[in-house]
């Protein structure tokens, strides 16, 4: 199943994103909760690229994997980062070969230890580049391209305007639908999204939402993406006196984030799950209208 297509079709698409743990034990951990969220009967499920390509391998083995052991469409991401096309060119026809139809199209974060992103020899810079040496299908495959967004403004651009523009040259190069970074102010998704069409991006832009169980764990995160914890949500987590509090606080808050971005017409819900199943259960639960399979 092509995301873009079911998106185009206007259904709510629910999805939720996992990262390549670091052990065999993680990976099978793993697989519960990708087993638990499958009772969800989600859109689509994505696993994350590492820095520098370093999960390149157990990425294309988890997207096959969950695709053809457990029955659920699957989207590799894939980053510009330490490779040139030669190496791009294998790692899509591996994709291909596991059935994998839909990529998120990354410039990827730099390698640890490197303070800045440096373009590979014969690789690419941006994601634009990316997307457009995959969606001209010089490779023989025909994948269905996603791509991020960023409704506070990527943290190297420091111009908003500068910044849409960078996203119009994305969609223009073939990304399909958009996947935003995690937010906690609804408005500013609903004002970038206005902004976004004003641009003439019509494609869905999909809110990417994590919930918090972890304040420590947040604001790193934040941080490193330049997003904001809002007053709202701080006088929500202030008063939690233990992390049983924040969990069950950060369940709260997220449900309600949720139920408002779809009231208001958002095309779903992409999740950050951080690998754990409870949270994301517990906030699908609270919301109306879905029918869990048993």
């Amino acid at each position: 199943m092509r995301i873009g297509d079911y998106l185009a079709s206007g259904r709510t698409s629910f999805s939720f994103e996992f990262f390549p743990p670091k052990t065999q034990q993680g990976v099978e951990a793993l697989f519960d909760t990708v087993a638990e969220l499958r009772r969800l009967d989600p859109t689509f499920v994505s696993v994350t690229y590492g820095a520098g390509g370093s999960t390149r391998d157990l990425t294309i083995d988890l997207v096959g994997r969950i695709k053809r052991e457990i029955g659920l469409e699957a989207m590799a991401h894939l980053t510009c980062v330490g490779s040139g096309r030669d190496e791009i060119r294998s790692v899509l026809a591996r994709l291909h070969d596991a059935g994998i139809e839909n990529v998120l199209a990354l410039r990827g974060d730099p390698p640890k230890g490197a303070t800045a992103f440096t373009r590979p020899a014969d690789g690419f810079g941006y994601a634009s580049e990316l997307a457009c040496f995959i969606a001209e299908r010089a490779n023989g495959f025909n994948f269905c391209l996603g791509g991020a967004c960023y409704p506070e403004g990527h943290t190297e651009c420091a111009d908003p305007d500068a910044d849409l523009r960078n996203l119009q040259h994305k969609v223009a190069a073939g990304v399909e639908f958009l996947i935003t970074q995690l937010f906690f102010d609804n408005d500013g998704y609903f004002d970038f999204v206005a902004r976004a069409r004003a641009a003439g991006i019509t494609i869905p832009i999909v809110p990417g939402i994590m919930p918090v169980t972890n304040v420590a764990q947040i604001e790193r995160f934040t941080a490193m993406c330049g997003a904001t914890i809002p007053p709202a949500l701080r006088q929500v987590l202030d008063p939690c006196a233990d992390e049983a509090a924040v969990v069950e606080a950060g369940i709260a808050y997220a449900a309600a984030q949720c139920r408002d971005l779809l009231d208001r017409g958002a095309p779903g819900i992409h999740f950050y799950t951080l690998n754990k199943s409870a949270a994301t259960v517990a906030i699908m639960r609270q919301l109306d209208g879905l029918a869990l399979v048993s």
